[in-house]
Formats: C-alpha cells, structure tokens, sequence
C-alpha cells in the first residue's frame, strides 16, 4: 500500500463521497424495511456537487441545505452517528430525534439545517451572510437549492438582498433534471439556471456537477470574490439524482429517459475513482477507504438503533411555543 501524502486532501474528497453513497444506500434499505418513518430524499448521483462545494468552505463558513438533506452535512464534514440516530428519531439525533430526514443541521459544523420547504435556504443563507458582515466575521454562507427551487420567490429574494448589499453569500443551484417529477425544461424559462444571475448583476458560472475537482474550483472562486467583500455567485452544477423524488413510494414517478444510462455511466465516484488510479494512487488505498466507509456505517447504525427516544415531556424541549394567555371560554373547554 502506497503512502498517500499529497493526496490526503484528494483522498478526502473520494472519502465524503464514498460516505454520502453508503449512508444513503443504508438508509435507503432502512426506509424499505418500516424503519425510517416518512418520506427519504436520497442524493445518490449527486455526491460531487455537495462535496465540491463544500471542500471549498472552511469549518465554521456556514451552509444551508434542500430537503434533499443527507448529502449537504455529510459534505460539509459531519460525523454520520448523529445523522442516523435523527432519521430514527432518537434523542442522540442531531436535532434530537424531532426533525428527521428533512430537517438535519449541525451547527458545529457551519450546517444551518434543511427544510421541507423549497427554497426556503435563500433568506436563511443572506441572512447568515449579513450577520457575518456586521460582525466582522471572515466567513461566508453557501446556499444549495435545486432546479425545482430556482422559481421560487424566497431564493430570488436572498439572491437579491446579496447582491444590493454585497453579501459574502454562494448559491448553488443543483441542476438534477427534475423538480419532483417535471423535467426542468418544461418548468425553467431559458436553458441555463446561472443566465438569471445577470438580472443581479452577480457572475453566473455552469459546471459538471459529475466533476468534483471542477465544483471545487468553481465554488473556491466564489469563496475568495465572497471573503474580497465583492459579492455574491450563482454556480449551476449539472447533475443528476438516481432515485425519484423520494424513494420507496411503489414506483418512479420520474419520466426517466435514454439519457439516464449517460448519467449513470459518469457516476461522480466512478469518474474520481478513475482520475486518482490515473494520477498513481494505489487502488488498494481506496479500495480500503470503501472498507472504512462500509465499518462506519455499520456503527452508525447500531449507535442509532442502540439509542433511546426521546422522552415524552420533551416534545416542546428546543420547540418555540406561544405562550399567549388562553382566552376563558376556550380554557374552560380544554
């Protein structure tokens, strides 16, 4: 086995998505199963557009992700234990077993959350970035949402305030072809998601979002102009989600076409894989990454199953409640 020296930030690359593909493969078994309750978002095929983006940013820059939750803290360098026990429900979940799939933030790693909510990140990600501009704070916000969010209101809005106010914001549009089941070409005007950046007069940039080391780049320009007090960008990853809009529904609601055996044949991992073996890491350097990813998936998963519920008078524990008096002919009825 090869010492990977140079390589250990490349490497790490390979790692996050090779942790993205196996927790999600997991996961995926798991909701079949009735273990996983509600719906599952998986982001198997995107893996290079989160971990590209995300190796761009430092610890504490912030990061706001999609319901599409799994992948974007998983990039950002979150640990899975804490990932599982919250698709589970439990108490050891990030957020304590009461957000689920839909909802994961870990804040010690700069992951605002995720929502349920479509586009909903946008004024999260502007007003992460404000703060961090009145504070005098080196760091900037990243935004993801994806094609089916681009037309949303709330993402032109925080795409605005950057821009007026020149925010150290990125948003990152993840182009994976379908908004749910409608392919973006029937629901976006113009072919390219990045052109709406003009109307902001902020650079638009297009990447393959199959190509790691190109997100990376992309996004890393972005950062620098971010952190150089210019602006925010609007990045566009072309990519693409193998699983429908939320998997185990009984059938793919997605009208896949020919061009789904394209995709697949570039598989983000797959083409990496082949650059490192091409670039002289040895195979039994990755092929032992797999290993790791496959041991710490496993104890992810036993962590989750082993830990408890939580308790039933936790339910408005870290829940904001309204606490308006009751009105006395209605508390005379509860």
């Amino acid at each position: 086995m090869s010492p990977i020296g140079d390589n250990d930030r490349r490497l790490e690359k390979y790692r996050r998505m090779q942790r993205i593909r196996q927790f999600e493969t997991k996961a995926e078994s798991m909701h079949a199963a009735g273990e996983i309750p509600g719906a599952l978002h998986t982001y198997a095929g995107m893996e290079a557009s989160g971990v590209g983006a995300c190796m761009a940013l430092r610890d504490d820059d912030y990061m706001v992700g999609t319901h599409r939750s799994h992948g974007h803290p998983i990039a950002k360098g979150s640990t899975l234990r804490p990932l599982m026990a919250e698709l589970l429900g439990k108490v050891t979940g990030v957020c304590k077993g009461k957000g689920g799939s839909m909802h994961l933030s870990d804040f010690s790693m700069g992951s605002l959350g995720e929502t349920s909510i479509v586009g909903s990140g946008g004024p999260v990600a502007a007003g992460a970035a404000l703060g961090a501009k009145l504070q005098g704070l080196d760091r900037v916000a990243l935004c993801f949402f994806g094609d089916g969010a681009s037309s949303e209101g709330a993402i032109h809005e925080g795409m605005n305030l950057a821009a007026v106010w020149k925010l150290p914001a990125i948003f990152v549009c993840e182009n994976n072809r379908f908004g749910m089941s409608t392919p973006t070409s029937a629901a976006v005007a113009g072919e390219h998601v990045a052109d709406r950046a003009h109307g902001y007069g902020i650079p638009g940039v297009i990447v393959d979002g199959q190509d790691v080391d190109a997100v990376e780049e992309v996004v890393r320009e972005a950062v620098d102009r971010a952190r150089a007090g210019k602006g925010p960008t609007l990045i566009e990853t072309k990519t693409y989600r193998y699983r429908d809009h939320a998997v185990n529904m009984g059938r793919d609601l997605t009208p896949r076409g020919p061009e789904h055996d394209d995709w697949v044949a570039r598989d983000p991992i797959d083409l990496y894989r082949a650059r490192l073996l091409a670039d002289g890491v040895d195979s039994e350097d990755l092929d032992a990454i797999d290993s790791a990813i496959a041991d710490e998936v496993a104890d992810c998963l036993t962590f989750a199953r082993d830990s408890a519920y939580p308790a039933f008078e936790e339910a408005f524990d870290h829940v904001f409640v309204d606490r308006l008096p009751i009105p006395a002919d209605v508390a005379a009825h509860v």
